[in-house]
């Protein structure tokens, strides 16, 4: 038994929770992914998954010994893709997914000087405000913001986005402007759908934490659309720092609630499983974060 291999079917089934999809996306059969398991729990002297017709379940030991195996396997493919980049040339084609409003605002941006330094790199955006199938539609890498949904996904962490309340001089004229967060309950929020639980606005003051539940009569799924009806004086919106930098130092805009912080938002990179990175991605997820780190886009712990 290849001890790594098995630990690596062992990781994927706890996350697609089938021996039968594991199967599939390997090219492998069922009864062999079963067979690497037995083997597996044999070599340790214990039970790993607890079976039943209709689930999978990990065992006490099961659950330890998954903790351990994702740290090594990680480790190991960290030390691989080390010695790999430093030899393989950056090049070739690279597929990138991301949503709209962030793409055109920062992948887009930072694209000229990428090539500049990478010329032999070819790269295909694709733009979206879904989540992309990164196995179905063959992308290399993507850009995800918010709390990931998918498990069955690997990726790494860029930190995370700051967020600000924001409203236009012209509709704080006409409606006043919020002295505390459950005054935001009075007022039209514009809603970015794209988020888990969006209606729920939670904000910090110091040790203070306040979570609002809000209204308004537009909810969108790209925040360009968001950043328009804002500027229109159409009502408060809860939005990305970067979205909205340009507006705030000329004045179109302003922060509202500015003792209040908003929860910023993770942003990840993620990768299809089972397909080594190559070069060509770690260069530009190496790149992209220099770049938002330069633009001041990733929180600061302002």
């Amino acid at each position: 038994m290849d001890r790594q291999e098995a630990m690596r079917i062992f990781v994927r089934v706890v996350e697609r929770g089938s021996f039968s999809a594991v199967a599939r996306e390997l090219g492998s059969s069922q009864p062999n992914i079963s067979k690497q398991i037995r083997a597996l729990e044999q070599a340790l002297g214990g039970s790993l998954l607890a079976r039943s017709t209709r689930s999978l379940s990990l065992t006490d030991e099961g659950q330890r010994y998954y903790a351990y195996c994702r740290q090594i396997l990680a480790a190991v493919d960290a030390a691989e893709r080390s010695f790999q980049s430093g030899r393989e040339a950056v090049a070739g084609a690279l597929r990138i997914a991301s949503s709209v409003s962030f793409g055109r605002a920062q992948i887009a941006t930072c694209l000229p000087a990428f090539l500049e330094h990478y010329p032999q790199v070819r790269v295909e955006l694709q733009l979206s405000d879904r989540n992309e199938d990164l196995l179905g539609e063959g992308v290399d890498v993507a850009v995800r913001i918010g709390e990931l949904r998918d498990s069955n996904l690997v990726g790494r962490s860029l930190g995370t986005l700051s967020r600000a309340l924001l409203a236009s001089p012209a509709y704080l004229e006409r409606h006043g402007e919020p002295e505390t967060p459950e005054a935001l309950r009075q007022h039209n929020c514009l809603v970015f759908s794209q988020l888990a639980d969006h209606h729920r606005w939670r904000l910090r003051s110091g040790e203070r934490q306040v979570s609002v539940s809000v209204s308004g009569n537009v909810s969108s799924n790209n925040s360009e659309a968001i950043r328009e009806l804002v500027l229109a004086g159409q009502g408060i919106s809860l939005s990305p720092l970067w979205a909205f930098r340009a507006d705030v130092e000329a004045g179109r805009v302003r922060l509202i609630l500015p003792a209040w912080r908003p929860e910023a938002l993770p942003i990840h990179v993620l990768y299809p499983p089972n397909r080594r990175q190559s070069a060509r991605v770690l260069a530009f997820v190496e790149f992209l974060g220099e770049h938002l780190q330069q633009g001041a886009v990733l929180d600061q712990g302002r």
